[in-house]
């Protein structure tokens, strides 16, 4: 065990908790209690909510072209069109909530960070925010519309879900690279103290604070939407309150940064875009590349595994401390890969099975198939926590 890694105190820290996060789940919890069958929303209803907004917002300006976006298990979503008098037309995404989505992340900090870190690297703008729904019905964020691709047009026994299996051709990975991971260094390095994030909370009352609030978010959202009894859950973490991790410089950390959440240009092999921005919070930046490295997006290709299609593990690690002049320590890094293969399991076998049982959301197909994608990660957890207990 490292100097960074060291046994919690005994006092009871288990409802320390992001109080962003908290209220966050308290209002989850008071509107899927209260809810019944979610109806997803129409072209035309949402059609006729922008239109109402705009008349308002920007008065003359006409609403086109509305249409739902494929993917968003989280959110509804849907892209349109203003036309203003001068014939001139931008295009636009609305992100919406529904009753219950695979994981229940914030609008206004969604649009916070989006706002603070658009300059800092190729990001959507963040231009309109209905946080509490009281235009749109439910929490929506209105944000630029980015060309691009999530993944190549080249053919793949990949699923058909962004950012599972996708592989890439070796010029374009060349290309991708070192581009995708140097916006994750600049995202880490850049000054959040002087962004404009106000509903952003600081972890700093000790040093395993920040580890603390994501294993203290992760265990509510198992705890309240689990609809199994599983061993392996209850093995974990404990074995993440044995070993908690310090961390006294906190990032902000994007949280979903993989494979899927980028868009490129395939001609040119430029990033355009880094998407998803949902949960972003102050943590510790391990936990963006434990991410990265959780095995289902990993992609297997000429006898090498690739993190997320990109980089074989130890030249990925490598890469990321060249361009951020950061050093990554292993055992932090191990925490936080067990702790996010905990977080997909809370994801995939409590919060999107229940949502999808309970007819919550208007993904219920997709809900129910990471239902199973979940034992990808009973796999991994029961592998982690043994190797780690053997030690």
């Amino acid at each position: 065990m490292t100097d960074t890694l060291r046994p919690t105190e005994t006092v009871d820290t288990s409802t320390d908790m992001d109080p962003g996060v908290a209220a966050l789940l308290d209002r989850k919890s008071a509107r899927v209690a209260a809810a019944g069958t979610y109806v997803p929303l129409t072209t035309e209803h949402v059609t006729g909510l922008l239109e109402g907004f705009f008349a308002s917002e920007r008065p003359g300006e006409k609403v086109g072209d509305v249409g739902r976006v494929g993917g968003g298990a989280s959110k509804e979503q849907f892209a349109f069109t203003l036309t203003g008098d001068d014939g001139r037309t931008a295009k636009y995404i609305l992100r919406m909530d529904p009753i219950q989505t695979a994981s229940e992340t914030d609008r206004r900090r969604e649009f916070e960070a989006l706002k603070s870190y658009h300059g800092v690297v190729p990001a959507p703008t963040a231009e309109w925010l209905d946080d509490e729904g009281r235009h749109f019905g439910q929490p929506a964020a209105i944000m630029g519309f980015l060309g691009g691709v999530t993944k190549p047009a080249m053919k793949s026994n990949a699923p058909n879900i962004t950012g599972i299996g996708t592989a890439f051709a070796a010029e374009l990975r060349g290309r991708l690279a070192t581009q995708y991971l140097d916006c994750l260094a600049r995202i880490h390095n850049a000054d959040w103290r002087s962004a404009d994030m106000p509903s952003f909370d600081v972890p700093d009352a000790d040093d395993h604070q920040v580890a603390r609030w994501q294993l203290n978010w992760w265990s509510r959202v198992w705890r309240e939407d689990a609809v199994q009894i599983m061993p392996i859950a209850v093995l974990t973490e404990r074995w993440l309150r044995q070993n908690v991790p310090t961390c006294n410089d906190p990032v902000l950390v994007h949280g979903d940064y993989r494979t899927g959440n980028f868009l490129f240009d395939e001609t040119s092999g430029t990033v355009t875009a880094i998407l998803d921005w949902e949960y972003a919070h102050l943590g510790d930046f391990h936990e963006d590349l434990a991410w990265m490295l959780q095995a289902l997006y990993a992609t297997h290709q000429d006898g090498e595994t690739y993190v997320c299609g990109l980089y074989p593990k130890d030249e990925f690690i490598g890469e990321y401390e060249r361009l951020s002049g950061r050093t990554v320590d292993r055992a932090t890094l191990r925490w936080y890969e067990i702790l996010c293969a905990w977080k997909c399991l809370a994801i995939t076998l409590a919060t999107s099975t229940k949502a999808a049982r309970d007819g919550h959301n208007h993904q219920d197909i997709m809900l129910s198939w990471l239902g199973p994608v979940g034992y990808v990660f009973v796999t991994e957890l029961c592998d982690m926590i043994e190797a780690e207990t053997a030690a």
